[in-house]
């Protein structure tokens, strides 16, 4: 029995509405799916490589398991980022996690990155995960190398370990050796480091004409030598007592071009380390840049701050592309700009019961309109004035 209040073609503009709310709830559900970026937009899952077939050269192994850490907080007359970061150590099977640029966004350019530690420990967050992320960022494939940490017996406090460097000569040649598998171009694969890892990408950017480790595979006919370097806030490039390059170092002429930064107020390793090496690669005559920043210190990585040293990303984007390794800026397609979510259509109304009339205020009294005015009489069309004799004023 139908109710006494509704009509029954009241009920079926109910049932209507009732059935366009759900359409519209259906049709807003597969708009914000659309809205999710599909599973072939996303970048693919990094992939982890073990460096050597089986044990490392020289490994003694011994040390534990690998394990992580967080850094101690420091001062920021030390350090840039004082506060803990994570760490790894206790490495004896070292690893590169290859991490691309998502789809679309790659150039073919691949960096190999060195975090630092002082041949200890591995700044991995800092100068790890964060440098990749921005390697990324430029469209190259980011190539994070988990080198031998600590020091081994033999290896002294005061020098650069002989371990990690056998670890960063692997990686540059199985990279070039895979390049195909892995979208990389094998002309364009560099080496960032930094602090200790700056050391080292500067040492395997100058020793590639003998490796320092005997040949384990057809992966080592590759060669070892990077295509560009850079090192960021280097140690272990000077000597102690004088102001040369540190025993062991050389530069030849056929050293891959090089990019320094550093901060002037570094306590941690002077800014001296990178300025003897900048003036090394020009009495070689090898293509170099170096950045000193002001009233800087250590560990700085990629982090942005408004300070003038967190610009050394965008100076080292630059010159990469100015040498060739990255694509030119004004080659590059600006950067589309975010997709704008799928409008939700809108809820269709439901009927609502009828109102009373609302009042309706007035402030002022309404005018009365004025009375329409009676259409204007047409005005006789004027006499032509006869024309003025020369000299003579008018009037």
């Amino acid at each position: 029995m139908k109710s006494s209040f509704v009509s029954a073609a009241g009920e079926r503009k109910w049932t209507a509405a009732l059935a366009a709310v759900l359409a519209w709830q259906v049709a807003a559900g597969l708009a914000a799916r659309a809205d999710e970026p599909s599973p072939g937009a996303r970048a693919a899952e990094p992939k982890i490589v073990r460096l050597w077939p089986g044990r490392a050269p020289d490994e003694i192994g011994g040390i534990g398991p690998e394990r992580e850490r967080m850094s101690p907080r420091l001062e920021r007359v030390q350090v840039e980022v004082t506060e803990p970061t994570r760490l790894l150590t206790d490495v004896t099977e070292p690893t590169i996690t290859i991490q691309a640029p998502p789809p679309g966004k790659g150039n073919g350019a691949a960096v190999i990155i060195c975090p630092g530690g002082g041949y200890w420990n591995l700044y991995w967050e800092l100068e790890g995960e964060e440098v990749a992320a921005w390697i990324n960022s430029i469209g190259a494939t980011a190539v994070l190398l988990k080198y031998r940490v600590p020091r081994r017996a033999g290896e002294p406090e005061a020098e650069p370990a002989l371990r990690p460097l056998q670890d960063a000569q692997r990686a540059v040649s199985l990279v070039r050796s895979r390049a195909a598998e892995w979208g990389v171009d094998p002309a364009r694969i560099g080496i960032v480091g930094f602090s200790a890892g700056g050391h080292l990408a500067m040492a395997t950017a100058t020793t590639f004409e003998r490796r320092s480790y005997a040949t384990v595979d057809l992966a080592d006919e590759a060669s070892c030598r990077p295509d560009f370097a850079i090192a960021v806030y280097p140690g272990y490039l000077k000597s102690k007592d004088r102001d040369e390059l540190a025993a062991g170092l050389s530069v030849p002429t056929s050293t891959t071009p090089v990019f320094l930064v550093h901060g002037d107020e570094d306590i941690v390793s002077r800014p001296e380390h990178s300025v003897l090496f900048y003036l090394a690669l020009r009495k070689a005559n090898i293509p170099a840049e170096l950045h000193v920043f002001a009233g800087t210190t250590h560990d700085f990585g990629v982090r942005k701050s408004d300070r003038t040293y967190s610009s050394w990303t965008e100076l080292c984007a630059r010159w990469l592309a100015a040498r060739g390794f990255l694509p030119e800026p004004s080659k590059v397609a600006p950067p589309s700009q975010p997709a704008q979510p799928p409008q939700s259509p809108k809820s269709p109304q439901l009927p609502q019961p009828s109102q009373p009339p609302q009042r309706t205020y007035q402030l002022e009294p309404p005018q009365s309109p004025r009375p329409p005015q009676p259409p204007q009489r047409p005005q006789p069309p004027q006499r032509p004035q006869p024309p003025q004799l020369p000299g003579k004023p008018s009037g």
